[in-house]
């Protein structure tokens, strides 16, 4: 088995742990979709490196699954742990955890000078977009008063678009869709909507 089917199929294997929040949809309507997109992406940019591309995939989120409440180091501390367990060479992770920092960050991206960080962060944001992800935030809060619901989503969608779709031809091709999506999450959209359809 390649280094990275080990890495992936730990990731699953812990991503479906009813200890993780987000157990029940984490793989299939997230890393799977993150997956697929990034290697339909990849086939624009020829130079894009594979294994480093599927590495950022699966473990853009590693410190989210293994430790929800201290992500962000976890990633840094345990998954470099890991994938010095599993074989991977210390320069290479290096550079993998390195490109999740920057990730991590959202800042910037679209002058970040590796191209497969440029292809994971437009597929995380776009796995939103072609998923089932703005629902399942309902569906694990059902509490939650729907007008914090729907301001959360707005949010987080801002945040995908302005800040990690950041290749150009992917960012033109939905922005007609945008609309759509700013109409579902805000009242003051669905009014301009209404408004602008009377």
């Amino acid at each position: 088995m390649s280094l990275i089917s080990t890495l992936k199929q730990h990731l699953i294997e812990k991503a479906s742990d009813p200890a993780f929040i987000h157990h029940k949809w984490f793989v299939k309507y997230h890393l799977e979709i993150v997956e697929k997109i990034a290697l339909q992406l990849a086939k624009k940019y020829p130079s894009t490196d594979k294994d480093l591309l599927l590495t950022l995939v699966w473990m853009h989120d590693y410190g989210k699954i293994i430790e929800f409440n201290n992500q962000y180091n976890a990633t840094h501390e345990k998954g470099a742990k890991f994938m010095q367990g599993i074989g991977f060479n210390n320069t290479f992770i290096e550079t993998v955890l390195r490109h999740i920092s920057a990730l991590d960050k959202k800042k910037d991206l679209n002058k970040y000078p590796c191209i497969e960080v440029k292809i994971v962060s437009t597929a995380d944001a776009l796995s939103h977009l072609v998923g089932p992800f703005f629902a399942l935030y309902w569906y694990e809060n059902p509490d939650m008063p729907i007008q914090k619901i729907m301001k959360e989503n707005l949010r987080k969608f801002n945040t995908d678009w302005e800040q990690k779709i950041v290749l150009p031809h992917i960012k033109r091709k939905y922005n007609s869709k945008r609309q759509s999506f700013l109409e579902m999450f805000s009242d003051t959209h669905i009014n301009t909507f209404i408004d602008n359809n009377e």
